[in-house]
């Protein structure tokens, strides 16, 4: 089984300190490694163009989108066997890796290698999104929704500040003979790297190995009725220790063998599973298709010398309706319970996707509709997440979480890819009936009773 020498034995861990410790570290990292992403998203569509040519332009972005959700694959294995720490390390510098290698192609313009850069320049993206299951692996159950929701909040701060940083990366970096637009790449590189090292330091000890000891000490004292809790008894002497230890041994067993397949699986036996795993993808999916596609419906009624201005603060309002708002969904989560907030987030995305559609060449209805569209975005992601990290055994929780976001990241890449040939073909009022069209699935999964089940009992946290 995979250690953390630096970690306490089980029965000496003050589980609250380490938390409030893990918060305020994912906190800050969420917000350098926001400001690394959005720095170079912002202005990859532009250097694909430039390098590759605008009919490409569109690809290098959505290679960026693939990218992330492949490298959840190999991250949550790391996760898997050996911890947080480990495989939120290696995608960062996976992501840093990547934005060195953007940097070069825009220095030789070798299209392929530009490719192969945003491929791996996902690794951020990767590694802020699964910082939001870190949040939750100590977490008390009544509390996981907020707490969750305060590490999504954090990306607020880095996707606000980010576009702002990307002229000042750009003109620094062409002092040094970089060439244009490839700044914004090597700023996030550092911030990449710099994320990366700051979590190797200081995410100690790791919460996942944590809250599998403890899950482990409980286990061993389950059989015996008049056992002592958990912390006292991994704290005995070694009789103790050596039945934590052959109760270890077959768990290890089955995280080693925890890998997609396993963790599909246990998805299919899940009711609760299955519904947090298809709320964020549906949720994510609506938003991407509706998004992607504003800033085109923008360009049909503006001219060139304001249409950049609009959209940028469209985009900024719809961005503050994803994150800014995360914390109350997080509360609201934790008090309603888990459907009834994905419920909820459906509920406005529907609203979304009608206000959106019906505000023909308005802009403040489209402004009004995507920020409907990243709260409702934020309910379902909030909300899916939180259940579906609490319905799995602790065992193959990483390998899910990597599944989950693999699912939700080919599902936006999707919507993005189509969104472009629905807009050519119908318009946009049709593309946002689409997406709405698309809820219909998970408004029935949402809806569904499990057989013989309380309402309510999917929400219950599962080992």
């Amino acid at each position: 089984m995979a250690t953390d020498l630096t970690a306490p034995a089980p029965g000496r861990v003050d589980v609250a300190p380490i938390q409030r410790r893990t918060l305020r570290l994912l906190v800050v990292t969420q917000i350098i490694g926001g400001i690394g992403v959005t720095i170079g998203i912002s202005v990859g569509a532009l250097l694909a163009a430039r390098v590759a040519g605008t009919a490409v332009a569109g690809l290098a972005q959505s290679a960026a989108v693939v990218g992330g959700a492949l490298l959840a694959v190999p991250v949550t294995r790391i996760m898997t066997g050996h911890g947080r720490r480990p495989g939120l390390v290696t995608a960062y510098l996976v992501g840093a890796a990547g934005g060195v290698l953007v940097v070069v192609a825009a220095a030789t313009r070798q299209v392929p290698l530009l490719f192969l850069g945003m491929l791996l320049f996902g690794g951020g993206s990767a590694a802020n999104l699964q910082a939001r299951y870190t949040a939750v692996d100590l977490a008390e159950p009544a509390r996981r929704g907020r707490q969750l929701s305060l590490v999504v909040w954090a990306t607020t701060i880095g996707a606000v500040a980010a576009p702002n940083f990307a002229a000042l990366a750009d003109r620094t970096t062409r002092g040094w003979g970089l060439p244009s637009l490839a700044g914004p790449f090597a700023f996030s590189a550092v911030a990449f790297a710099l994320t990366a090292g700051v979590l190797l330091v200081l995410l100690r000890p790791d919460p996942l190995l944590t809250a599998r000891r403890l899950a482990d000490a409980e286990a061993a004292a389950a059989p015996d009725p008049e056992a002592a809790p958990a912390a006292e008894v991994a704290a005995d002497a070694a009789p103790a220790a050596a039945a934590a230890g052959r109760a270890a041994g077959p768990a290890a067993d089955r995280r080693r063998g925890a890998g997609m397949r396993t963790a599909w699986r246990v998805v299919r036996e899940r009711p609760a599973a299955r519904l947090g795993i298809a709320a964020v993808a549906v949720g994510h999916l609506v938003m991407v298709a509706v998004m992607s596609m504003t800033p085109v419906r923008l360009g049909e009624y503006h001219d060139d010398s304001a249409v950049l201005g609009v959209v940028g603060v469209v985009l900024s309002l719809h961005i503050a309706g994803m994150y800014a708002f995360s914390p109350v969904v997080g509360w609201l989560t934790d008090r309603l319970g888990r459907r009834p907030v994905i419920l909820g987030g459906l509920a406005v995305l529907l609203v979304a996707c009608a206000v959106a559609g019906a505000s023909g060449h308005h802009t403040p209805g489209l402004s009004v509709g995507l920020v409907l569209l990243g709260l409702g975005w934020s309910g379902t992601m909030v909300a899916g997440s939180t259940l579906l990290s609490e319905s799995v055994p602790a065992d193959v929780r990483p390998s899910v979480q990597g599944l989950s976001d693999l699912t939700m990241g080919l599902a936006g890449a999707a919507a993005g890819a189509l969104s472009g040939f629905v807009m050519q073909v119908a318009g946009y009022p049709t593309l946002t009936l689409l997406a709405a069209i698309a809820t219909v699935p998970l408004l029935a999964l949402a809806l569904r009773a499990v057989p013989g089940r309380a309402p309510d009992e999917e929400d219950r946290p599962c080992g």
